[in-house]
C-alpha cells in the first residue's frame, strides 16, 4: 500500500477538536486551487470526473483516500494529512491549497493567516524562506519490519464501528470488530471489494480501559450539529499472531472505522512485555 505525509506545525492554539475546521478550510482552500468551471458549482459541471475537490468532497458513498490525523486538546496546531494509493499523485494540490489555506484565506472564524509555519511532507521540510519545495520521490510503500504479540492499543480519537447498523459502544468493541473494519478499509481505499479478513483472528484482549467520548461538529450544507461521538482510551492483547499484529499496523497508518477523514478513528501501538518476534 503507498502513503503520503504531510505534516504541519503552527504554534497557536486550537480548539479542542479540529478536524472539522482542518477538513472544512481544506475543502474551500482546494477548491479555489482546482476548480476551472466559471459558474463555479459542482452540479452538472463539466470537469467533475477529473476534479479532486469533487473527489474528496462531493463523492458520496466512498471511501475517500485521504485522512487527517491528530491528537485532541493540542497546545498548538500539530497535525498530519494522509493521502493513499492513487490520490498520493494529487500531493502538489494539496500542498497548494494548505498553502493558501494558511497564507491567505486564514483558519477558524477569524480567518487568521501565518505566515510562519512549519510544513513537511514524509518527515523532509518542504516549506523555508516563504518558499515550497517538493521532494523529488514522495510516494511511500508500506511495510512493517516488526512483530509484537503483545502490545497496548490507544484510541486516540473517537471510534466508530457499527454491527448492525448501531455504532459500538466501548463494552461492545472485540479484535473481531477492529481487524475486519481495518481490512474493509484496506480493500476499499486499494479499490477492491470487501471480503472478511482471510486469516485467523488470534489475540487475546487482556484489559480494556475505554469510554464513549462525544464531539460535535457543525454542518454548514445541513445547518445542524453533527454528532461524532466514539469510543477512546486503550486496551491490552497478548499473544497475537502475525497476521493479526499486521493488519493492526496498517490500521495505524489508515484509520480505523468512520469519519477518518475528519481524523476519527485514530490508534496506537505501543509493544508491551513479551519481547519481540522476528
Amino acid at each position: 500500500m503507498t502513503y503520503t505525509k504531510l505534516s504541519i506545525i503552527i504554534k497557536n492554539k486550537p480548539q479542542y477538536f479540529i478536524g472539522s475546521q482542518l477538513r472544512g478550510a481544506l475543502g474551500y482552500a482546494l477548491k479555489k486551487v482546482t476548480c476551472i468551471n466559471p459558474s463555479y458549482t459542482c452540479d452538472g459541471c463539466f470537469a467533475v470526473s477529473n476534479c479532486l475537490y469533487h473527489e474528496f468532497y462531493e463523492e458520496k458513498n466512498t471511501f475517500h483516500k485521504y485522512r487527517f490525523d491528530f491528537e485532541l486538546g493540542r497546545e498548538f496546531y500539530n497535525f498530519d494529512f494522509y493521502l493513499f494509493d492513487s490520490a498520493t499523485a494529487k500531493l502538489p494540490y494539496i500542498v497548494s491549497a494548505f498553502h493558501m489555506l494558511l497564507t491567505q484565506i486564514g483558519l477558524g472564524k477569524e480567518k487568521k493567516t501565518y505566515s510562519k509555519f512549519d510544513m513537511y511532507i514524509n518527515d523532509e521540510n518542504c516549506f523555508s524562506d516563504g518558499k515550497l519545495k517538493l521532494p523529488q520521490n514522495f510516494i511511500k510503500t508500506f511495510t512493517i519490519d516488526n512483530f509484537y504479540p503483545n502490545i497496548s492499543l490507544r484510541f486516540a480519537t473517537p471510534l466508530r464501528i457499527k454491527k448492525e447498523n448501531v455504532f459500538l459502544r466501548s463494552d461492545e468493541i472485540g479484535l473481531d470488530e477492529l481487524v475486519n473494519s481495518i481490512y474493509q478499509r484496506q480493500m476499499r481505499l486499494l479499490g477492491k471489494e470487501y471480503k472478511k479478513f482471510p486469516y485467523p483472528i488470534i489475540g487475546e484482549i487482556v484489559s480494556k480501559e475505554l469510554h464513549f467520548k462525544e464531539l460535535s461538529r457543525y454542518s454548514n450544507r445541513q445547518k445542524t450539529d453533527m454528532k461524532l461521538g466514539g469510543i477512546i482510551g486503550e486496551m491490552k492483547l497478548k499473544n497475537l499472531n502475525i497476521e493479526t499484529y499486521n493488519i493492526l499496523k496498517v490500521g495505524e497508518l489508515i484509520g480505523v472505522g468512520k469519519s477518518t477523514v475528519f481524523g476519527l478513528g485514530k490508534i496506537k501501538i505501543k509493544p508491551e512485555l513479551g519481547g519481540r518476534c522476528e
